[in-house]
């Protein structure tokens, strides 16, 4: 990894603020579903698994993408591929508007996906940017663009009760052109694709660049993200249909809860860098591990009448989780879940400092495709059951 001069530290800010200022406009978009899907299914009629496979099909797209991505950043550099796949994505976005049967639907959230593969590339950039000591720090304030799904949450509701759905992917798309024009002018290329120019040297073979995914490690660092990254994923897109179903709120307020847990579980990221890089990025991960697996036992846990025989007579209470209770719990799971995001990231350039694309768009497929993966599991229609144990 090229050590970084005095001299080009104002390209390395740049690089670092503007790759995440993107990164949080496309994750915006791939997660744009999580609100509109809700009109979308009433509009279509759709059935649970109709509508979990359109809300769905995006991280797909995102999460596949991410190795080739991956590949042709650290081949061809992060830079062009970057603007590439925001200039895709928009036009998807865009044509999404004009959707007006639920395959045509699936066919643009196909393309709307492609967003999603701008966490690969922009991973491959800002790493060649930074030396080993701070690449922890670096990658987790990148990372910490997953905050658009909160953007979505907060802002999508407004403008699709105001003008339609339509409306929220045309303004979506737009400004993934806007950013994408931004980030050409305002960015250059990294170091080593720099140098690589330089001596005239030709981009590896994308066998080359996949040979490391042969190593177990590497699967295991995926299983990991699977975790962190896919769980949060697929809550962010989840959440304000089960808030809506369970709780009886309106989209809204839904969203705006929502955004409660995708906000902390995205600019925390930046934190979670941090202490990787002066806890290590291990320790980082016990922590994860330990709290989420409390939480999400609280979390799953249906409400539930208790009759203590005491010795004065049969003592009766009830344990529930009301909207707040659920909303603080999802807030601190949010919290562990960013640093584990960071915690995982961090280990990846230092291992695997030449195929930091190929590594980190794998880990970054498998975590991506728990997104997919997971609201689909069965019982497919959690919501629904949900609701039965409240009423």
């Amino acid at each position: 990894m090229s050590h970084i001069q005095p001299m080009d530290r104002g390209g390395q800010t740049r690089a670092l603020t503007m790759s995440t200022v993107a990164f949080t406009v496309c994750f915006a978009v791939w997660t744009i579903f999580s609100i509109i899907g809700v009109r979308i299914k009433d509009e279509l009629g759709l059935s649970e698994a109709e509508f979990g496979l359109l809300v769905g099909t995006p991280i797909l797209t995102g999460s596949l993408s991410r190795i080739f991505l991956g590949v042709w950043s650290d081949q061809y550099g992060g830079r062009p591929v970057y603007v590439a796949v925001m200039l895709s994505a928009a036009a998807a976005t865009f044509l999404l508007s004009y959707a007006e049967t639920y395959p045509q639907m699936l066919l643009a959230a196909l393309g709307v996906g492609i967003a999603g593969g701008s966490f690969a590339v922009g991973v491959a950039y800002v790493s060649r940017w930074y030396e080993t000591q701070r690449q922890g720090t670096a990658l987790g304030i990148f990372g910490a663009g997953n905050v658009g799904a909160a953007v979505t949450k907060f802002l999508a509701p407004f403008v699709l009760v105001a003008y339609g759905w339509q409306t929220v992917a045309q303004v979506w798309a737009v400004g993934l052109v806007v950013m994408a024009a931004l980030f050409w002018f305002t960015t250059s290329d990294d170091p080593v694709t720099r140098s690589r120019r330089a001596r005239g040297e030709k981009p590896k073979s994308a066998w080359l660049e996949l040979e490391p995914l042969k190593k177990l490690q590497v699967w295991r660092f995926a299983l990991y993200y699977f975790f962190v990254f896919g769980a949060f994923v697929a809550l962010a897109l989840w959440l304000p249909r089960f808030l809506i179903g369970v709780y009886g709120l309106d989209i809204t307020t839904a969203g705006m809860i929502a955004a409660a847990y995708s906000v902390p579980a995205s600019i925390f990221r930046a934190y979670g860098g941090v202490l990787s890089d002066r806890y290590g990025a291990r320790r980082v991960m016990y922590w994860t591990f330990l709290v989420s697996v409390v939480i999400t036992f609280i979390l799953s846990y249906p409400p539930t009448d208790y009759i203590v025989h005491g010795i004065e007579g049969p003592i009766a209470f009830r344990f529930e989780i009301g909207v707040v209770s659920f909303t603080v719990l999802v807030f601190i799971l949010g919290f562990f879940m960013s640093l584990g995001k960071a915690a995982v990231y961090k280990h990846i350039p230092v291992y695997y400092p030449d195929h930091v694309g190929a590594v980190g768009g794998l880990v970054g497929m498998i975590g991506g495709l728990g997104g997919f993966v997971l609201p689909d599991l069965p019982p497919r229609n959690w919501a629904i059951q949900k609701e039965s144990l409240f009423s």
